[in-house]
């Protein structure tokens, strides 16, 4: 299967930072999702009328959630980014929270280059407001598809880096014990 840029990228940077692929930009109220079969940004749902994502939403690269997808992340960012964009992100802490009884967490992150975000360094450094409108935007959204969801509460910054951890090895374990693949027998000439 051919293999995407984004299908090679590690969950840490070398300057220790983390790589986040935003896959639905801030004020869309279309979600789009990667689809690593394809390597294409592919629409998944459209949300309810009224409903848009107050930021941009995404991955961390080269992790394998609860949910057997890539960790979701957010980034807070000044301005909306694309489908696919390669963000160099800090991570500030996590929104804790389970989907069908699995750990379905997301990374709340900013990007490392946002001039007017450089002092944020931990959930307490956003705004007053951020924190209660990414709970508000997430209960709203995760109660419409019929599935159980729980939102769990708020990480910091240590746990959040450590479920990227696990996330990151989970994905090299998936890797490593794929089963083999059949070969066709060989035919004579």
């Amino acid at each position: 299967m051919p293999r995407s840029p984004y299908d090679r990228l590690p969950a840490r940077t070398s300057a220790g930072y983390f790589n986040v692929v935003v896959e639905t930009p801030a004020g869309s109220q279309n979600k789009y999702k990667y689809d690593p079969k394809l390597g294409v940004f592919r629409l998944n749902r459209t949300l309810f009328t009224g409903a848009a994502f107050p930021f941009d939403f995404g991955f961390v690269a080269g992790t394998l959630g609860g949910d057997g997808d890539p960790l979701d992340a957010l980034v807070i960012a000044p301005a909306p980014m694309f489908p696919g964009c390669l963000v160099r992100a800090r991570v500030l802490g996590v929104v804790l929270a389970k989907k069908a009884g699995k750990e379905n967490h997301r990374i709340v992150t900013v990007p490392v280059v946002a001039k007017r975000l450089q002092t944020v360094r931990e959930l307490g450094d956003l705004p007053v407001g951020h924190l209660a409108e990414i709970q508000q935007f997430f209960r709203a959204i995760l109660n419409v598809d019929g599935q159980e969801h729980a939102l769990l509460g708020f990480g910091g910054r240590e746990e959040a880096e450590a479920i990227i951890a696990r996330a990151a090895a989970a994905l090299g374990k998936s890797k490593s014990h794929k089963p083999p693949t059949k070969r066709a027998p060989k035919r004579a000439l």
